[in-house]
Protein backbone atom coordinates (compact mmCIF):
# COMPACT_ATOMS: atom_id res chain seq x y z
CA UNK A 1 0.00 0.00 0.00
CA UNK A 2 0.99 3.46 -0.75
CA UNK A 3 1.89 6.31 1.60
CA UNK A 4 -0.75 8.09 0.14
CA UNK A 5 -3.16 5.29 0.61
CA UNK A 6 -2.14 5.21 4.25
CA UNK A 7 -2.76 9.04 5.03
CA UNK A 8 -6.48 8.02 3.71
CA UNK A 9 -7.11 5.76 5.99
CA UNK A 10 -5.52 6.79 9.25
CA UNK A 11 -7.68 7.28 12.33
CA UNK A 12 -5.55 10.74 13.22
CA UNK A 13 -5.21 13.03 10.42
CA UNK A 14 -7.64 15.65 9.21
CA UNK A 15 -10.64 16.14 6.53
CA UNK A 16 -8.68 17.92 4.77
CA UNK A 17 -5.63 15.48 4.68
CA UNK A 18 -7.75 12.78 4.38
CA UNK A 19 -9.36 14.56 1.39
CA UNK A 20 -5.96 15.77 -0.20
CA UNK A 21 -4.85 11.95 0.05
CA UNK A 22 -7.80 10.68 -1.90
CA UNK A 23 -7.13 13.12 -4.88
CA UNK A 24 -3.70 12.35 -4.84
CA UNK A 25 -4.70 8.66 -5.48
CA UNK A 26 -6.77 10.11 -8.16
CA UNK A 27 -3.40 12.23 -9.48
CA UNK A 28 -1.20 8.98 -9.64
CA UNK A 29 -4.46 6.66 -11.11
CA UNK A 30 -4.17 4.21 -7.90
CA UNK A 31 -8.30 3.10 -9.06
CA UNK A 32 -7.58 -0.62 -7.01
CA UNK A 33 -6.52 1.68 -4.06
CA UNK A 34 -9.77 4.27 -4.85
CA UNK A 35 -12.28 1.01 -5.41
CA UNK A 36 -10.93 -0.41 -1.53
CA UNK A 37 -11.44 3.13 0.14
CA UNK A 38 -15.15 2.99 -0.97
CA UNK A 39 -15.32 -0.88 0.35
CA UNK A 40 -14.17 -0.12 3.60
CA UNK A 41 -16.73 -0.07 6.58
CA UNK A 42 -14.59 1.98 8.38
CA UNK A 43 -13.85 4.82 6.32
CA UNK A 44 -17.01 7.73 6.94
CA UNK A 45 -19.55 7.60 4.09
CA UNK A 46 -18.01 11.24 2.92
CA UNK A 47 -14.66 10.06 2.31
CA UNK A 48 -16.13 6.71 0.51
CA UNK A 49 -18.42 8.75 -1.42
CA UNK A 50 -15.82 11.51 -2.68
CA UNK A 51 -13.35 8.20 -3.62
CA UNK A 52 -16.25 6.57 -5.44
CA UNK A 53 -16.94 10.02 -7.29
CA UNK A 54 -13.05 10.42 -8.10
CA UNK A 55 -13.05 6.63 -9.55
CA UNK A 56 -15.51 7.99 -12.59
CA UNK A 57 -13.24 11.15 -13.17
CA UNK A 58 -9.93 8.13 -13.71
CA UNK A 59 -12.83 6.53 -16.24
CA UNK A 60 -12.37 3.31 -14.05
CA UNK A 61 -15.60 1.52 -15.98
CA UNK A 62 -14.11 -1.75 -14.84
CA UNK A 63 -13.63 -1.11 -10.90
CA UNK A 64 -17.10 1.25 -11.17
CA UNK A 65 -19.03 -1.95 -12.43
CA UNK A 66 -17.29 -4.34 -9.78
CA UNK A 67 -18.42 -2.17 -7.14
CA UNK A 68 -21.99 -1.96 -8.15
CA UNK A 69 -22.25 -5.59 -8.27
CA UNK A 70 -20.58 -5.63 -4.73
CA UNK A 71 -22.42 -6.57 -2.41
CA UNK A 72 -20.92 -5.71 0.74
CA UNK A 73 -20.63 -2.42 -0.42
CA UNK A 74 -23.22 0.03 0.79
CA UNK A 75 -26.23 -0.37 -1.43
CA UNK A 76 -26.53 3.77 -2.28
CA UNK A 77 -22.94 3.28 -3.18
CA UNK A 78 -23.69 0.22 -5.27
CA UNK A 79 -26.35 2.34 -7.12
CA UNK A 80 -24.50 5.95 -7.55
CA UNK A 81 -21.48 3.40 -9.00
CA UNK A 82 -23.38 1.52 -11.71
CA UNK A 83 -24.83 5.41 -12.52
CA UNK A 84 -21.11 6.64 -12.99
CA UNK A 85 -19.75 3.09 -14.75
Amino acid sequence: MSTIFQTAVKKNVSQTQRYDAIDALVRKGETTNLAILVRMGGLRGEFRRHALNRLADCNAATDLGELSEDTTVDPSLRRRAEELA
